[in-house]
């Protein structure tokens, strides 16, 4: 078996306190090794500049970075224009996806897929960048059905993606079934399951009801006995997680993909009990 992957996920922060705070998560995650730290990018490209600031501070302090590239809202100069900034930096790895529209605005751009933007990229730069995409292993919320949603992500990888990380989810069967479907279409790269800390549970309900990621009815009902009690909330939210990525890894998972909400906290207690 290949060696597995592991990573973290930053957003990019909007004021110069998130800034020093992330260098701090930064500073205390990077002593894990990871093999990277991926960097999002707002809807229709709003943290572009954010994003390209994040991503050349982890280079320059010796870490892999993986910035984020969406393309909805975007037209092909502006995206030549940031993957030659890119290449400019040096940096060599890219998470490849169609993004969100911006609140407000109807055009789309000269993309509609995330599949198009892999073919630009590597006609563009041929093989210069590594390229992840998403998959979804509970479809995407705007996929119209299993079927079509796993079309979707197979033109993602033959048009030249070399892996994909999975959004979250708390139902380890999902992710196996999943890769079974994948498999059986002829996708062999690597996917790798994306892993959300539990820590504020009104905050993960919000953000789960938004990205289709579901919470199992017992976790949500357990979570709900502990109330504004957060300590208890983030003590049974690492014993559930702390599971879920055992089994996954044990189940033959290529690695994992932490969304650490910029904090260092529960990913790297993860990791201890995980003996990576």
């Amino acid at each position: 078996m290949s060696e597995r992957t592991f990573s973290f996920e930053f957003f990019p922060p909007k004021t110069a306190e998130g800034a020093e705070k992330l260098r701090a998560t930064r500073a205390q995650l990077a002593q894990l090794k990871p093999k990277f730290f991926s960097v999002t990018f707002g809807a229709g490209g709003s943290t572009r500049d954010r994003t390209l600031e994040t991503v050349r501070e982890i280079q320059a302090s010796g870490s892999e970075a993986a910035p984020h590239l969406s393309c909805i809202g975007s037209t092909e100069d502006n995206i030549r224009e940031i993957l030659n900034e890119y290449k400019s930096q040096g940096i060599r790895h890219l998470v490849a996806l169609r993004g969100d529209l911006p609140s407000g605005t109807m055009d789309a751009g000269e993309f509609n897929y995330a599949n198009e933007l892999v073919s630009f990229i590597r006609k563009e730069t041929g093989d210069w960048f590594e390229i992840e995409v998403a998959a979804y292993p509970e479809i995407h919320p705007q996929a119209r059905s299993w079927t079509d949603d796993l079309a979707n992500f197979k033109r993602k990888v033959d048009a030249g993606a070399d892996s994909a990380i999975t959004q979250y989810f708390f139902n380890a069967d999902a992710y196996f079934r999943f890769v079974d479907e994948a498999r059986s279409l002829g996708v062999d790269i690597p996917i790798v399951p994306g892993i959300m800390p539990i820590g504020n549970y009104v905050q993960l309900a919000r953000f789960s009801d938004a990205c289709g990621a579901e919470i199992p009815r017992w976790l949500r009902k357990k979570l709900e006995t502990y109330g504004d009690d957060l300590p208890s909330i983030r003590a049974f939210g690492l014993d559930v997680i702390t599971d879920q990525c055992e089994r996954l890894l044990a189940g033959g998972a290529p690695g994992l993909h932490f969304y650490t909400m910029n904090q260092a906290g529960p990913s790297t207690t993860l990791w201890q009990r995980l003996g990576l």
